[in-house]
């Protein structure tokens, strides 16, 4: 089947929803007639309610899409002036794929290029026609491969079909609308089945397209070039992904950011410091599985489909494809400014950000430890040297199961190495700690790979095997001496905070109306504890709410605002009924919480309820029969 026959089948099949809506409703109503005259009131009364809400619901859906407006455009805009040679090009690729030029160009802040246009009636009509930049994408790309990426989203509008695909993206937009309305409702389920089907028909011709738009890029600038732009753009991303979570957050979480030109400014650094991590991803090979629910094929797909196509003679542009924008710095920087919420973060550039983010980090890592060794001291606040008296009172053995760590492990590696104590890598960041906060080392920005510790003088101490002399009673007076030489008293430094946070803590998944002692909350399984989230009055559509919590602050600051049960902070856990879910958990300070899941729970994302339940066994046995 055709392109054009594709995007003629999704557009009716999106209006078909409508008309099964239509037969829905009239069916109802003809029902609720039909109770009336019977003499069943109560049944009558119950159907007229079912099809007002199944009325409205349809209506308010439609409206709310008619209404919609896209939000405004962010970015600076490039003029033709400010950048002619980029004008050219995309001038060029307009008449190459038959379509117009775009209205205005916007520099964009993520690695994404694309067209849309501010269309009316679902699509049909036309309106202001942007292409998006990113910043990111730009730094990664030379030209010949930004010009490839231009050619497949431009093709996007090259042909009088391709404007159905506006109308099949809008219409998932309003049929997703109108089941929002009638959640909950018979109507709705019903529905739910034909937008099922709706999806797997648009799914299908959005996956068309894409190759169809895939035949331009290769038109433009030949297939080997075509190519590598379409497998260089998701190891652009996975870059990105790595930069913004290992140098942008490590800082942001502790209240600090980048200047604004230092926010882009750092990404060219990465990317040239990591080539080799970044080519081994752009080598590997590709193991995506094609799902009919998908809108893109995989890529492995997509680069075979450009392999049957005819090649075309082109000469590739190697230069960065930064020079099509002239004065990017600048602008990058604007557009960090127009971006980023800052708020009272304190503005530092790459060289003075890493050294107290990353000292940061490491003292949260630290302090679990120095927490675990204050309970089995039984002291209020720990520091290294109450550490190392435990070890040396042969007390190590405990301190790392207090860390959830199982010591007497093998202790020679499968070539006959030694193998490190299983202490010592959770000691690593408790002598990183000390060293910093004794004034006797420093953390340093390496963009080729993890920050680097050095002392004064330069050198990079050799932590682990410090550590690993730390978790061993013969090593600790060895180890007091390296830091006395250093100048650092281990009395005096070692724990700063009091509590557990979930600084740097992922969300794995979520359970909706939980009973936690009583009390209904929505529960964010977090790889370092738990956020308990209170439910409103009205708990329906848990996923959709649990959806909103997790993206509407960073998890830090979930936990911080609501309560938050770290793993570190629970002794102990008994799991007596995995679905639903049933546990006590007893925390070290004596209190108690029992989670009693809902029959009616929903779920954050599939497998929420077993990734809580492994979790709570990790932490204790199973009663038996559970």
């Amino acid at each position: 089947m055709s392109t054009r026959s594709r995007a003629v089948v999704a557009v009716v099949t999106l209006a078909g929803f409508y008309v099964v809506a239509l037969v829905v409703i009239a069916a109802l109503g003809a029902a609720t007639v039909l109770a009336f005259r019977s003499g069943s009131g109560p049944l009558a009364g119950k159907l007229g309610i079912v099809t007002v809400v199944a009325i409205a619901g349809v209506v308010v859906a439609l409206w709310k899409v008619a209404r919609a407006r896209p939000a405004p455009p962010q970015g600076p805009v490039l003029l033709r002036a400010d950048a002619p040679e980029l004008w050219a090009m995309v001038d060029e690729l307009a008449v190459l794929t038959a379509t117009r030029a775009p209205d205005e160009i916007r520099l964009a802040p993520d690695v994404n290029a694309g067209v849309m246009e501010d269309a009316r009636l679902l699509g049909l009509v036309g309106g202001t026609r942007r292409m998006l930049l990113g910043v990111p994408l730009l730094q990664g790309l030379s030209v010949a491969q930004l010009r490839s990426v231009l050619a497949h989203e431009m093709g996007h509008y090259s042909h009088d079909d391709t404007r159905l695909s506006v109308v099949v993206h809008r219409g998932r937009v309003a049929i997703g609308a109108t089941l929002a309305e009638l959640a909950g409702s018979p109507a709705g389920w019903l529905l739910r089945q034909y937008g099922k089907l709706y999806l797997l028909v648009s799914a299908a011709t959005s996956r068309r397209q894409e190759l169809a738009a895939d035949a331009m890029s290769v038109a433009a600038v030949g297939r080997a070039t075509a190519q590598s732009a379409l497998r260089e753009v998701p190891v652009l991303d996975a870059a990105w992904d790595f930069y913004l979570e290992c140098y942008v957050n490590v800082g942001w979480e502790v209240g600090l950011a980048p200047t604004s030109d230092a926010f882009f400014g750092g990404f060219p650094h990465l990317l040239a410091g990591r080539a080799e991590e970044l080519a081994a991803v752009r080598d590997a090979p590709r193991t995506e599985q094609a799902g009919r629910w998908d809108s893109h094929p995989p890529i492995g797909e997509r680069v075979v489909a450009m392999d049957r196509l005819p090649d075309v003679p082109h000469a590739p542009d190697l230069r960065p494809a930064t020079v099509l924008v002239p004065r990017i710095e600048v602008l990058a920087a604007h557009l960090a400014d127009e971006v980023l919420a800052v708020e009272d973060r304190r503005r530092l550039p790459w060289p003075e950000l890493i050294p107290p983010a990353v000292a940061a980090a490491q003292q949260r890592r630290a302090d679990s430890v120095h927490r675990a060794a204050a309970r089995l001291a039984g002291v209020q606040r720990a520091t290294l040297g109450t550490v190392l008296d435990l070890v040396a009172q042969g007390r190590g053995d405990h301190l790392a199961r207090e860390l959830g760590i199982e010591p007497g492990g093998p202790t020679v590696g499968p070539a006959g190495e030694r193998l490190p104590h299983p202490l010592a890598g959770a000691l690593e960041p408790v002598l990183s700690s000390a060293l910093v906060n004794g004034g006797a080392a420093r953390w340093h920005l390496d963009w080729a790979g993890p920050a680097t510790l050095r002392s004064r003088e330069g050198d990079q101490p050799e932590l682990a095997a410090w550590a690993d002399l730390a978790a061993d009673p013969a090593g600790v007076e060895q180890v007091r001496a390296w830091l006395a030489g250093l100048g650092v008293d281990a009395q005096a430094v070692g724990q700063v905070h009091e509590r557990a946070t979930a600084h740097g803590a992922s969300v794995l998944g979520g359970l909706a109306n939980v009973s936690v002692d009583g009390t209904d909350y929505d529960v964010v399984v977090l790889d370092r504890g738990l956020v308990l989230v209170p439910c409103p009055k009205k708990t329906d559509g848990g996923k959709a709410r649990l959806m909103g919590v997790v993206q509407s602050a960073p998890v830090h600051q979930l936990a911080h605002v609501h309560r938050f049960v770290s793993y570190e902070d629970v002794r102990t856990a008994t799991v007596r009924r995995s679905s639903p879910v049933h546990a006590t958990v007893e925390l070290h300070d004596g209190s108690r919480i029992e989670l009693k899941e809902r029959w009616s729970g929903e779920y954050l994302a599939k497998g929420s309820q077993e990734i809580l339940v492994g979790h709570l066994r990790s932490l204790t046995a199973v009663e038996p029969g559970a």
